[in-house]
């Protein structure tokens, strides 16, 4: 690999920034080019002296031996269009991955949710034990472990995404990591703009589930009635995690406080105290599913709850950015569903007002995910809606999305404290006005909310 050139064209995504740093570490000269930079991708990038720049300027890309194109990349895109004009060999993120990162043994965590907890857990597991796998998640990990990693054992570790492969692979990107172990931890509908019916995003992780080869296994999340559905025809050795007692692995003893949780694994026989420093009681179902695909692999028991206790977490899963008289959180639950899982967690060890400003992502825009939005924000005391990032519009597409206004009215049906602020500033200085001590800001959403807890953070310090 080394003294090759590959260039990334929409680098500042969390997965492509990852990407683009193992290639780096393998000796390959990257370049990259994205809409814009923030935080702290931007920052992630610059500290792994990634020559990167803003907008799309062909005359900078050269003749690279690899481009790999995001879904940021429209049929417009003057870079794009001069990779196909030049004959340059390009490939989309997945197809990188399957190429580079996929091994013998290829753990593939998929789910609605939890994909990226699971993922970047059971990496860190395995490379405490000394596994040397090559992995993928699309987070930051505050244990400064790369989000993306190319080693020299027989073990892959990869999130699988099932939102689009590419603009001109409409499959989902997990189909192209030949999975042998499954980890699925949840499949609720979601991606409304790329899988237009529930029926059709099923079908995506009924097909996954359907490729796992028959001496593989599947850990899966009983809790979830659809997941049972999905694995029910599989064929390869199933192992089902989650709160009932008939599961293999199932948790309870679950104590929660503002410095992290502890409960109990139960596998037959044994019974396993676990400690972590992550919040969230939602996570004690994604730790019980790495702690069993990691026995599966043959990884010491000892090595695995040693490993838990010392991870840290992703950046923006419920990861504190401030904390003195109020507490400012940041997680990237762009969904209604997410945003309700983090404000039960947030409720239940906060006891001041608990104000969430939300920005959902293109599909939790369109008018058929409204009905989620009903009561899923009945743990916030105040709800803020700000500016929203522009998005892209299939020009096929007869849905309008939803602009803020119409936003803070649909969650505004059934929650009594709803505003739309659409000036940034005006946004802050609200906030700096609006809160008091123990009281908890929360920033849910995928984008980086162009710096504004960046810049309420400068004001509260003042």
């Amino acid at each position: 690999m080394e003294n090759k050139h590959i260039h990334f064209i929409g680098i500042c995504g969390v997965a492509m920034s990852a990407l683009a740093i193992a290639f780096q570490k393998k000796g390959w000269r990257v370049t990259g080019s994205d809409a814009g930079f923030f935080p702290p991708i931007s920052t992630h990038l610059e500290k792994n002296k990634i020559d990167f720049y803003p907008g799309w300027h062909p005359e900078k890309i050269g003749k690279p031996d690899l481009v790999v194109v995001g879904n940021v990349a429209s049929s417009t895109n003057p870079e794009w269009l001069y990779v196909q004009k030049n004959n340059i060999p390009y490939k989309s993120y997945p197809e990188a991955i399957a190429k580079y990162f996929v091994k013998e043994n290829s753990i593939v965590c998929a789910g609605t949710y939890g994909k990226t907890s699971t993922s970047s857990l059971l990496s860190f597991i395995f490379l405490e034990s000394g596994l040397d796998p090559s992995y993928m998640f699309g987070g930051l990990s505050q244990n400064n472990i790369d989000a993306a990693y190319i080693g020299n054992s027989h073990w892959s570790i990869l999130e699988g995404d099932e939102y689009k492969s590419s603009r001109w692979d409409n499959s989902a990107k997990f189909t192209h990591y030949q999975p042998t172990h499954l980890l699925l931890t949840s499949v609720i509908w979601d991606h409304a703009d790329v899988y237009p019916t529930e029926k059709s995003y099923f079908e995506a992780f009924e097909k996954l589930a359907k490729s796992i080869p028959n001496n593989g296994t599947i850990v899966a999340c009983a809790d979830d009635k659809k997941v049972n559905e999905i694995i029910a025809s599989s064929t390869c050795n199933i192992i089902k995690y989650g709160k009932d007692t008939k599961n293999d692995y199932y948790y309870s003893d679950i104590q929660l406080n503002k410095n992290g949780l502890s409960f109990t694994i139960s596998n037959k026989d044994n019974k396993y105290k676990i400690e972590t420093n992550i919040l969230g009681d939602y996570q004690v179902a994604n730790i019980t599913a790495c702690f069993a695909m990691a026995q599966i692999a043959g990884i010491k028991t000892d090595t695995i709850i040693k490993s838990i206790k010392s991870f840290k977490g992703i950046k923006r899963r419920l990861e504190k950015r401030y904390e003195n008289d109020i507490a400012i959180i940041d997680d990237i639950a762009h969904s209604p569903q997410k945003a309700m899982s983090v404000l039960k967690t947030l409720k239940s060890i906060y006891h001041g007002q608990i104000i969430a400003i939300f920005e959902p992502n293109t599909g939790n825009r369109k008018p058929a995910s409204f009905s989620g939005y009903a009561d899923a924000f009945e743990n916030a005391d105040q709800i803020i809606i700000p500016r929203l990032s522009k998005i892209k519009i299939d020009q096929n597409d007869t849905e309008t999305p939803a602009n803020g206004k119409k936003l803070a009215e649909i969650i505004g049906q059934t929650h009594h404290n709803v505003k739309y602020i659409e000036n940034d500033k005006e946004l802050i200085q609200y906030l700096i006005n609006n809160t008091k001590k123990d009281d908890c800001v929360v920033f849910l959403g995928s984008r980086g909310f162009r710096g504004m807890i960046e810049q309420l953070i400068t004001c509260l310090r003042q």
